[in-house]
């Protein structure tokens, strides 16, 4: 007897496809409130997916502004400190690059100098650098590209172009100008010996940096300067990899340089940002939580409302599992549904102010903007988390129902 009383609660207990068939009830019964429901928990939902996407936009943007080239992320920029008014010799170049942490030496020599197209000349800055330099620095001019050794010519900042009246735009590029640099000795006075170094033929405009704040610069590669300069005003250094760049920053420190990061003012910025995203992920999570609340109320006149449905389900069989499961099956149904329904909502939201900032940016002539970014693994931690909601909102209702005896049902009722 035992053993066929246990098959008989077997044959009787609901599969899975039952729970679902029997769950789905409650959107023909109760369609408006369970709607409504959904509704609440995609609001919460897509007001979680929405500020986080925000939060993961604005670091992609500043972080991708900070480093737009891997070798960039692990170099580290060398020099002396302003206060000693010292300057980086060719024997401070072979010195560094014999650490043994060191993968790649790009010098950068600074001094004045003279541009010219036709009859104007302006007096700018000019930078003698390796081509490698635009990768180390995570230079990338705007408009055009960087030089190469297959591709010689010059690239300014967008002050030099005013200086000549013309526009950033690429109808100005493969413009010539004829330069000359002039050579300094330590402490700003003019060197003794060849001055004024000026390249034996014009370059073509080749690139254009359009930030409005920069100085007159022009950047050339010291291939064709005829005559190298006398010094360096800094080093960009580039470690090994990732794991030694602590190890090589201590020991040019120790040599007593002067170091500057762009893995400092990354770690920095992802902090800030971090920090930012967390604060709007808990404005999120508060409309969230008043979501959930919501739910567990409907749950709540749920089961007040089917008392006598679980006391004649308990008359024909079903088991304080069956009930507690099919209470369960419904919360998280809910859940599962707010949260489909919260994706849709806060990715559609996130597109549409994605096309307004982009078409914001390019009426003003820049670039398409993304601000709002969705990770896909945060899509499914939504989604896990929506049910887990569901589930959570469902089980006082689930507990009570599964605890509730025929009895005490058609008694309530």
């Amino acid at each position: 007897m035992p053993n066929d009383y246990g098959d008989l609660k077997i044959l009787h207990r609901l599969g899975f496809l039952d729970l679902v068939k029997l769950s789905m009830r409650v959107f023909r019964t109760k369609l408006l409130r369970t709607l409504l429901t959904i509704f609440g928990m995609s609001v919460g939902i897509g007001a979680v997916l929405f500020l986080v996407s925000l939060g993961y936009g604005l670091q992609y943007i500043l972080i991708g502004k900070l480093v737009t080239s891997e070798d960039s992320l692990i170099t580290l920029e060398a020099l002396y400190p302003p206060e000693i008014s010292k300057n980086l010799t060719f024997a401070d170049i072979r010195d560094i690059e014999a650490i043994p942490e060191v993968d790649e030496v790009s010098p950068v020599a600074e001094f004045p100098g003279e541009i010219k197209t036709g009859d104007l000349p302006g007096i700018v800055s000019m930078l003698v650098v390796k081509d490698s330099y635009f990768r180390l620095a995570g230079v990338k001019p705007d408009v055009g590209g960087a030089f190469t050794a297959e591709k010689p010519g010059i690239v300014v900042s967008n002050s030099t172009m005013l200086l000549f009246n013309m526009s950033s735009t690429p109808a100005s590029l493969a413009k010539e100008f004829s330069l000359k640099v002039t050579y300094q000795e330590e402490g700003g006075v003019e060197a003794t010996t060849s001055p004024e170094v000026a390249l034996p033929k014009p370059l073509p405009l080749i690139g254009i940096l359009t930030e409005d704040s920069q100085t007159p610069t022009v950047i050339l590669p010291a291939s064709l300067v005829p005559t190298p300069p006398p010094f360096y005003r800094r080093a960009l250094v580039k470690a090994d990899n990732i794991d030694v760049v602590e190890t090589l920053r201590d020991k040019l420190i120790n040599k007593g340089y002067f170091i500057s990061a762009k893995l400092d003012l990354v770690n920095q910025a992802r902090g800030v940002l971090r920090a930012i995203t967390i604060t709007l992920g808990v404005f999120g999570i508060t409309a969230l939580f008043v979501a959930a609340i919501g739910m567990f109320n409907t749950m709540i006149v749920g089961f007040l409302e089917r008392i006598y449905e679980v006391g004649i389900m308990k008359s024909l069989g079903a088991t304080d599992r069956d009930i507690k499961n099919l209470f369960l099956m419904e919360s998280s149904m809910i859940g599962f549904l707010g949260g489909v329904g919260g994706i849709i909502l806060g990715v559609s939201l996130g597109q549409l102010g994605n096309f307004i900032m982009t078409l914001l940016s390019r009426r003003l002539g820049g670039d398409a903007i993304q601000l709002f970014i969705t990770p896909l693994w945060f899509i499914g931690l939504i989604i896990g988390l929506s049910i887990l909601i569901g589930l959570a909102a469902g089980f006082w209702p689930a507990r009570k129902a599964a605890t509730l005896s025929p009895k005490e049902a058609f008694v309530r009722k």
